[in-house]
């Protein structure tokens, strides 16, 4: 392997990389486990303890560690700076806590087990520390960014990042290397970069990726993606700082910006495949013969770290009112080690805060937490799921018996959707007695909070229709969302209630036809906005407003008509397309003609040719 490639990597060795992680990560996904598992297993297939394809995983990891990088640049671009205002509290408050808890616990246990107290101090607050890489990756996975316990989990990461950077520069004060403590000309770099980066990047980074977007050529744009992320990495990187921090603050002054999807869709291809070979060196990482030479201590190390974390996020989540469910899925979402906890632990071994025998086994400690993580998670999802067939299983909610009060409902709706709540507000506001059933449990709760007559009813069942009052309806109105149940509805009421009058939401002419073959009158649900929209497009053209609208009411006027027609043929293919075919040419004779009347024509321009009806409008 002796072909080089940037990185002290090979091409073999590249290819060896690829050819595993095609395998293996298909394989694992199949067998239903993560991808982050299979990049694990198959770095510690490819270490140097089994086939030993890679003898030194250091020079692998420092290159994948641009996975990290750019990794925090995305997750930047998700966080704005009005948003991270607004998580200073979860950030400082559940972060502290769980840093500076679970670094006391585990420190006071190394502490007793026999390490010095600089370096239980140190190594604790490592140990505190969880995987930003392999947490936010099980988050996205699962899709749970989103959620409750997937922000918590974020503003607790965001944090762990924050204190590594005084983390590091303790670490040579507690060792007492002369050349290496913290002075003022470190800090003024420190906050020099800081301040580069930030009104730096305020001031270049729109400005430049403006210009190069006007450019149109992707491949630059792409190298100008790349620059700002590891341009700002560099930059924190000389000051001593992290340069994960640099990629983040990059994608935090560009969350607001036009740019912010380009710029995630041109970074996340290198973000995926630098991650998984981060992971990939972490696997390598792990010390085989540490564990099987001593495997009930890091078993139990192991067992005592997750544990204590699990614990104090647990507390967390109660604290922060979280459910018990996403109080147990942040607790397994964080209780591992991370992949920061190897810099601490390598820092304090070069100023010789930790023995060569205590770093291994620091090591190899958070490097199975690591390689655990998704299984445990997965463990625990199947307690939870356990847990709940355990508890009696909750009555479904029992339909409503909508007796009609003193006064007779004179019209019926059927759904409160998006398209019946605007029905039941105007008869509310003409103060008509109405009555509302809708299938949806909170549905029915939001519009009785707002003194709406609703009942949680199924309006195909013919017993609630007769305890709603349906017998002093004149008019019932079929608003639901599903086309089949509007139709099972409206046949219901049909037979049942011959004389009232029946009108219905249509999702399209095939559904209008379907109900107007059971004698009801269809209101197609997108007709009326189209037509909004298109008085107003003629409006913004120069057209005046009254002559815009008069062009509208001939459209839908000719429109209704040729649904009528179509309606006799519909069941008929040959006849529709031909009918289709004769109302494009009416239509167009209609507007010619407009066009050679003087008083219709004026102010306008000369119409394209209309498009033909769809069968789905």
């Amino acid at each position: 392997m002796d072909t080089p490639l940037p990185g002290n990597l090979s091409f073999e060795l590249a290819l060896v990389l690829l050819a595993a992680t095609i395998i293996a990560v298909p394989l694992f996904r199949r067998l239903g486990l993560v991808a982050v598992l299979a990049y694990l297993a198959t770095g510690v297939a490819l270490g140097p303890d089994v086939l030993g394809a890679v003898s030194d995983p250091e020079r692998i990891l420092g290159a994948s560690e641009l996975g990290v990088v750019m990794l925090l640049f995305v997750i930047g671009l998700e966080v704005s700076p009005a948003r991270l205002g607004l998580l200073r509290r979860p950030v400082f408050g559940a972060g502290g806590a769980q840093v500076f808890v679970s670094a006391l616990f585990l420190g006071a246990a190394l502490f007793f087990y026999g390490v010095h107290w600089k370096g239980a101090l140190v190594a604790g607050i490592g140990l505190a520390l969880s995987s930003t890489a392999v947490g936010l990756q099980m988050l996205a996975e699962r899709r749970e960014l989103a959620s409750d316990h997937g922000q918590l989990a974020f503003a607790i990461l965001l944090f762990q990042d924050l204190v590594a950077i005084p983390l590091l520069a303790i670490i040579p004060l507690l060792g007492g290397v002369k050349d290496e403590s913290l002075t003022w000309s470190m800090a003024g770099h420190a906050l020099g970069a800081l301040a580069l980066v930030w009104f730096g990047g305020r001031l270049l980074m729109r400005r430049g990726l403006k210009v190069v977007a006007s450019i149109r050529t992707p491949e630059v744009f792409t190298a100008t993606a790349l620059l700002a992320v590891l341009g700002s990495a560099w930059i924190m990187q000389q000051a001593g700082l992290s340069p994960g921090l640099g990629a983040f603050i990059a994608g935090v002054l560009l969350a607001d910006s036009e740019y912010r999807h380009e710029l995630e869709s041109q970074i996340e291809p290198f973000k995926g495949l630098l991650l998984g070979l981060f992971f990939i060196a972490v696997g390598m990482g792990i010390d085989l013969d540490r564990i099987v030479a001593e495997p009930w201590l890091i078993a139990g190390g192991v067992g005592l770290l997750l544990l204590v974390k699990f614990g104090v996020l647990l507390g967390i989540g109660k604290v922060a009112r979280l459910q018990p469910g996403h109080s147990l899925l942040l607790g397994g979402t964080l209780w591992l080690g991370g992949e920061f906890a190897f810099v601490v632990f390598h820092e304090a071994l070069r100023v010789r805060l930790v023995t060569t025998a205590e770093y291994d086994r620091l090591a190899a400690i958070v490097g199975v937490s690591m390689a655990l993580m998704p299984l445990l998670l997965m463990a625990l999802g199947h307690y939870r799921r356990q847990r709940s067939a355990r508890r009696p299983e909750p009555a479904e909610p029992k339909y409503d018996n909508p007796a009609p009060g003193s006064e007779k409902p004179r019209v019926l709706i059927a759904g409160v959707g998006r398209f019946g709540q605007i029905v039941v507000r105007l008869l509310a506001a003409q103060k008509i007695p109405y009555v509302a059933l809708d299938r949806s449990p909170e549905r029915v709760e939001d519009v009785r909070r707002s003194g709406g007559r609703i009942f949680y009813g199924d309006p195909t069942r013919s017993d609630l229709l007769r305890a709603a009052g349906a017998e002093h309806v004149k008019v019932f109105v079929i608003c639901t969302d599903e086309p089949e149940t509007t139709l099972q509805a409206v046949r219901l009421i049909r037979r049942q209630y011959p004389q009232a009058r029946v009108l219905a939401r249509a999702r399209d002419r095939n559904h209008a036809w379907r109900l107007m073959d059971l004698g009801t009158q269809p209101y197609r649900e997108m007709l009326g906005t189209s037509l909004e929209v298109a008085t107003r497009v003629l409006c913004e053209l120069g057209v005046p407003e009254e002559q815009a609208r008069d062009h509208a009411r001939r459209f839908r006027a000719h429109d209704e008509a040729l649904l009528q027609e179509q309606y006799l043929v519909y069941d008929d293919e040959a006849a529709l397309k031909r009918s289709t075919r004769q109302a494009r040419a009416e239509l167009v004779r209609l507007f010619e003609a407009d066009a050679e009347d003087p008083a219709v024509s004026a102010g306008t321009a000369t119409a394209p040719q209309a498009p033909r009806p769809s069968d789905t409008d």
